[in-house]
């Protein structure tokens, strides 16, 4: 068995640490898992953005760990659905969007 890097423990530390962090807020385990598994075919030269959501996993996980985090989820559209820029409400993303010329 080969092993690992530098980074990749500090990750797999991450993970764990997020995992018992995230024990008991509902959620939390499953948001972790499933960005992680996201995130996973990564190829180990991208070191910029492995190392980009890394500094996001850390920051998350003082979020978890500061006891004003009740629960963890994920803000998600529904599928062919988005908001109006006015607010208006939902609309068809089939609809080709109205825009205006800009600076005339």
């Amino acid at each position: 068995m080969s092993r690992h890097s530098r980074l990749q423990r500090q990750v797999l530390s991450l993970y764990r640490e997020l995992l018992r962090a995230g024990r008991g807020k509902p959620g939390a385990e499953a948001r972790v898992r499933a960005e992680f598994r996201l995130h996973a075919s990564l190829p180990r030269s991208d070191v910029l953005r492995i190392e980009y959501l890394y500094r996001r996993g850390q920051r998350q996980l003082q979020l978890l760990r500061s006891g004003h985090a009740k629960a963890m989820g994920a803000f998600v559209r529904p599928r062919g659905l988005t908001e109006e820029p006015g607010g208006a409400g939902p609309c068809d993303s089939t609809e080709a969007p109205q825009t205006r010329p800009v600076g005339r």
